[in-house]
């Protein structure tokens, strides 16, 4: 059985990093851990093991709050800004961790490092800031690949129509090109639009910042200094404008998160979908999805460059340095990210961050077609996933940069205009952080 390191004081002739052994998950009755969470529909069953841990160990865990990343990190910030950080456990993804770098402990002093090595080492290494593990991932190891309606491209008049006006055969789409020429072509708006694209927050500044890759461009350059107001960038910035001008898609589409496009896709009105992991099974499902049965997925889509867009990151839980009891706050995290955890978030599509449980899951697929599918095309899209810009700023550089993303779209500036606007805010966002 594991065993859970717990740090204690023990007098004054024990040093501070010492530790007791006492099996996972512990006890702590009476101990409650207070807790602030990412929410959404995707994450409840993950929740619902929660009332297992409290049974097990005999804490209870009282949830502060439930919103989305980017509400979560607004909260945080305001109680880093007000000297509020009373509770124990939160919600951490690798794109926001650099911002907290003293607010969370770290892990690897409360947990054994076996269970640590049980993750891939590649998600370990990117919770790891300064030499401190400051979150342990989830099975929500996320890069996109590309969800699309199947009938579409079964259709022998669409297929014969398309082959007329564009001169190449209708078949899932492997660049954005391709994206481009199939979603005008299937949109018919009001009713129905060819794809979608998240329009506000860090979601579009990664989606631009993926493609913008995808075009052959960079976001920072070697000095880190802002380089996306370049041809490269204009390039991938005018991929969202065409779109919204050929009205291909949703016109709300620049008040989009990551809810929005879920719900879209399995409405059925969009006929593809670069998406993550996580809504693999909420689209092929009756009860959630008019698509269920219906769904393709494929590996992402590639740019000019050649290079397929790749963003990604990871979902995690960390614990407060101001916790009053690491010990179960730990037990918490770990139980959140164990073994059966992980078999129950990735079994509805999220990519698992423990070795044991990728084996688990090639081997369920192997009787599940859709499932195969699915394991099949976000293995592919794996190999080509990034990590956004290594510094601490992404979050805020992404909130400045958003609106000006927005204004090329809806018309307001060139895409041009916009890039070089945005460029010169986030060139004083790193100046003021002293990384200029």
């Amino acid at each position: 059985m594991s065993r859970f390191l717990a740090g204690v004081a023990v007098g004054a002739l024990m040093c501070a990093g010492s530790a007791l052994a006492a099996d996972l998950p512990g006890k702590f009755e009476g101990v409650t851990v207070d807790a602030k969470l990412i929410g959404g529909q995707q994450y409840e069953a993950l929740y619902a093991r929660i009332a297992e841990w409290e049974k097990a160990t005999g804490a209870k865990v009282n949830v502060l709050s439930k919103k989305n990343h980017f509400e979560l990190d607004k909260e945080i910030k305001s109680d880093i800004a007000t000297g509020n950080i009373t509770w124990c456990v939160g919600s951490n993804h690798s794109s926001f961790a650099p911002q907290y770098p003293d607010i969370y402990t770290d892990l690897s002093a409360l947990l054994p490092k076996e269970e640590i090595d049980a993750f891939v080492p590649a998600n370990i290494s990117s919770s790891t800031l300064s030499g401190k593990l400051v979150m342990l991932p989830r099975a929500q190891f996320d890069v996109s690949a590309l969800y699309y309606q199947k009938s579409l491209y079964q259709d022998d008049a669409k297929k014969a129509a398309f082959k007329e006006k564009y001169g190449y055969d209708l078949t899932p789409p492997d660049t954005w090109q391709q994206v481009t020429d199939q979603a005008t072509f299937f949109s018919n708006p009001p009713d129905f639009y060819g794809t979608q694209y998240a329009g506000k927050e860090e979601a579009i500044n990664g989606r631009f910042y993926e493609m913008l890759v995808a075009e052959g461009g960079e976001y920072l350059d070697a000095d880190g200094k802002p380089a996306f107001n370049s041809e490269a960038g204009v390039r991938a910035l005018d991929w969202f404008v065409n779109l919204y001008k050929a009205k291909a898609v949703p016109a709300g589409t620049t008040n989009y998160l990551w809810d929005d496009l879920g719900q879209g896709f399995a409405s059925g009105t969009i006929a593809v979908n670069l998406d993550w992991p996580g809504w693999a099974s909420f689209f092929n499902d009756p009860k959630s999805s008019k698509v269920a049965g219906n769904v393709g997925v494929k590996v992402q889509p590639a740019g000019s460059s050649g290079k397929r867009t790749g963003w990604s990151g990871h979902h995690g839980f960390s614990v407060t340095e101001s916790c009053a009891n690491k010990e179960a706050a730990a037990s918490l995290v770990w139980f959140l990210t164990n073994e059966d955890s992980q078999k129950l978030e990735s079994s509805a599509g999220p990519l698992p961050t423990r070795t044991a449980v990728w084996d688990f899951n090639i081997k369920q697929a192997e009787s599940d077609p859709y499932r195969k599918e699915v394991l099949t095309a976000f293995q592919e899209a794996a190999k080509n996933a990034f990590a956004v810009p290594q510094t601490a700023s992404w979050i805020e550089i992404s909130n400045a940069v958003y609106p000006e993303l927005q204004a090329a779209i809806l018309g307001d500036k060139t895409s041009k205009e916009a890039l070089d606007a945005a460029a010169e805010k986030a060139t004083q966002i790193l100046e003021d952080a002293g990384a200029l």
